[in-house]
């Protein structure tokens, strides 16, 4: 019993003798388990902090590597509301975005492009503006874009012409927004940019009075001066007018007011995302279409995400902007099938995204024309000037505004087999922001 004691005791330390050399020859104290693949890579509908480009770490096990760096990557703080009210104009934003890298390729230059994506939650001016502050200090990006509404866009200009970063708006629209910094670019439009072409076909159309009904924002003061004066110019009479909560608001009353008013159209704009859904169901509730009051609008009220949802209340409306899912060039389908990928075809492009596609094309080319070398000023000199051939026709961005210049289409919502769409039937080449 004695000896096989023994036996066995020497053979269960040789045993372990045997994976000590095996196992801690190498320097490791213990078997570890495999480590999991690291994605940072952002869907269309991802949260803040998303990455749209993948990156993968070096596992720890990997001995350290004598290979010489590559490239540094370029680097896009993109900034949008991914969550609360206005969550799918950033949905429709990064989806532009991503839709250009998956089409074009996520390097320029030779280097790797990658997109931060930082949620906004809307009108929060604070917020954006100390998610801005750590993309340029803690994550050096070279580039920041997005920008859904204007009070985000005027808290963050004062800190991209202290880094001087170029700063590309994919749609704030507040005329003004460019001569908040030398650093900002747009690629989305101006309100008095898409009404003044509306005011002025109104006038031409047979509509001698107007109500003026526009959200209490900056962009909407602007799109209600704009109005009056076009119309005015035109030989129009404004009978009315109104402003809207920005939040949460209850258009019924307005609705009835108008109806009081008695004008031949309404003027609106609101911002796009679900508002004009609750415009529009208030509009047919209170009466205020079977009255035959026309409705006219910037393209926001008749979103092109959105119109299915508003469905045949819509039919007939007459707006002014510059995209339409519907616009026919090759450009916007080779976008539109681009964009479908990417959401699984969940839902249509609009005009954010459309302005996030052509806004990523144009930070490529100067990222291209700067062989990566990213320097704000010489940056902005690329963007002045800049042509492309988009998906909504051909844009220009003005040297002396920074401002775009781009056809303003007269569209009318009318329904096709597979839903309502805008369906443009005038146009006004070269439009640019009347505004300045």
């Amino acid at each position: 019993m004695e000896f096989n004691s023994w036996r066995s005791g020497l053979a269960s330390a040789l045993l372990l003798l045997a994976l000590c050399v095996s196992g801690c020859g190498r320097g490791e104290s213990a078997p570890r388990p495999p480590q999991a693949k690291a994605e940072t890579s952002a869907s269309v509908a991802a949260p803040a902090s998303a990455v749209l480009t993948t990156v993968e770490p070096p596992s720890a096990a990997s001995p350290p590597s004598s290979a010489p760096a590559g490239p540094r990557p370029i680097k896009i703080g993109l900034l949008a509301p991914f969550s609360g009210f206005f969550a799918g104009v950033g949905t429709q934003m990064q989806g532009g975005v991503q839709a250009y890298l998956d089409q074009h390729g996520r390097s320029a230059a030779g280097h790797p492009i990658e997109v931060l994506a930082r949620d906004t939650m809307g009108v929060e001016p604070e917020l954006a503006k100390r998610l801005a502050s750590e993309l340029i200090s803690k994550d050096q990006v070279d580039f920041l874009a997005g920008f859904a509404l204007t009070p985000t866009a005027l808290a963050v200009a004062p800190l991209a012409t202290e880094a001087r970063k170029p700063m590309v708006i994919m749609n704030a629209a507040t005329s003004s927004l460019t001569t908040k910094s030398p650093y900002i670019v747009r690629f989305g439009f101006t309100l008095p940019q898409v009404t003044a072409p509306l005011a002025t076909w109104a006038a031409k159309n047979g509509i001698e009075s107007a109500y003026m009904l526009v959200s209490d924002l900056a962009a909407g003061l602007e799109a209600a001066a704009q109005f009056q004066k076009s119309f005015q110019a035109a030989g129009g009479k404004i009978v009315g007018s109104a402003r809207t909560p920005l939040q949460n608001p209850d258009f019924m009353p307005f609705a009835k007011s108008i109806k009081e008013a008695n004008p031949q159209a309404v003027f609106v704009f609101v911002p796009t995302g679900m508002q004009d859904i609750s415009l529009m169901k208030a509009f047919k509730e209170s009466g205020l279409l079977a009255a035959g009051v026309k409705v006219i609008a910037t393209g926001d009220v008749t979103d092109d995400r959105q119109l299915p949802q508003i469905g045949d209340t819509a039919l007939g409306i007459v707006t002014t902007h510059h995209y339409s899912v519907a616009h026919e060039s090759p450009e916007n389908d080779v976008f539109k099938a681009a964009f479908a990928k990417v959401t699984s075809g969940d839902f249509r492009p609009n005009f954010v995204a459309v302005a996030a596609y052509d806004g990523m094309a144009a930070m490529v080319r100067v990222i291209e024309t700067l062989h990566g070398e990213i320097d704000g000023d010489r940056a902005m000199e690329v963007f002045k000037g800049m042509r492309m051939n988009s998906p909504r026709g051909p844009i220009y961005i003005d040297p002396q505004t920074r401002d775009i210049v781009q056809t303003v289409y007269v569209r009318k919502v009318e329904r096709r087999a597979d839903g309502p769409y805008n369906i443009e039937f005038d146009k006004v080449l070269d439009q640019s922001d009347p505004g300045k």
